[in-house]
């Protein structure tokens, strides 16, 4: 372990969070790491209200940017989903600081990651966020997101995730909706690892048609499959489970379907950082 202590910036480029989780989020860390807390600093913006959003683009965007250029931050932590963080990738640039943070969130931070993985960043990773704790068995979660920052922790990281094949991991929609647009990444050769949460079985189908009819998503070396939870319910019954339908698409586009992979919107989502891991240069390799 370095003797700094290590700083966690904590922004929230989507929907707002209480402040009382901030609290107890806090109070969970020290008690993971009596000795050597980390510092984990959530921007006001973090609870900020304007419709749907934790306050508006502008707002959103600039708790980004001042947190991602601070150099005395080591990583930023997505605060939580929802929705919104695409609305801010026009509003954004990579600056040198920027490019040496380790990024982690999921769900709708998957805009992000993806455009920070575009923009050469290579501290960007899926995986828990503060607002897990909200769940049963939440502490979990946020410990393994932790362990990652903190620790850069193998233990914390998807089984399959490979030193030698690049990995990246989505949510379905997120990335559906992400393709041929600038904000786009390339995953070639990549393990493409996806999942999904509260969607009917036909938009799954259907956004599995559109990810795997992309060209550039049919050079990924394979997709695994991570857990489609919360599915809601079809009428008539679809009548095909989401790991038929990855293989229909998969057999369809001849990308080579990898089996299961241990993501999803859980307490036992892994972390799945993108690119290969590990490699010399990012944050975490001086611990």
């Amino acid at each position: 372990m370095r003797n700094a202590i290590v700083r966690i910036g904590v922004v929230a480029p989507a929907s707002r969070i209480a402040p009382d989780l901030a609290l107890q989020v806090a109070a969970f860390a020290r008690r993971l790491y009596p000795d050597r807390p980390p510092e984990i600093i959530f921007h006001p913006q973090c609870f900020r209200s304007h419709g749907h959003f934790a306050g508006d683009d502008a707002c959103r965007a600039a708790a980004f940017v001042e947190m991602a250029d601070d150099d005395s931050f080591d990583a930023l932590w997505f605060a939580r989903g929802g929705y919104g963080s695409c609305r801010l990738l026009d509003r954004i640039c990579v600056s040198e600081p920027a490019r040496r943070k380790t990024y982690l969130g999921y769900s709708d931070m998957g805009s992000l990651l993806a455009f920070l993985y575009k923009e050469g960043v290579t501290g960007a990773a899926h995986g828990p966020m503060p607002s897990d704790l909200n769940r049963p068995g939440g502490e979990t979660a946020v410990a393994r997101a932790l362990a990652f920052l903190v620790e850069g922790a193998a233990a914390s990281l998807e089984p399959t995730v490979s030193a030698t094949t690049p990995t990246a991991a989505f949510n379905i929609t997120i990335l559906s909706h992400l393709i041929g647009t600038p904000f786009e990444p390339d995953l070639s050769g990549h393990v493409l690892m996806l999942e999904e949460v509260s969607e009917h079985m036909y938009r799954i189908d259907r956004a599995l048609f559109h990810l795997t009819s992309a060209p550039s998503i049919r050079r990924v070396a394979g997709i695994k499959l991570g857990r489609c939870s919360d599915i809601l319910a079809n009428e008539p019954d679809f009548g095909q489970t989401e790991e038929d339908v990855v293989r229909h698409w998969c057999g369809v586009a001849g990308i080579a379907y990898l089996g299961r992979a241990d993501i999803g919107h859980d307490v036992d989502n892994k972390v799945v950082p993108f690119g290969a891991w590990p490699r010399p240069g990012r944050p975490l390799d001086i611990f």
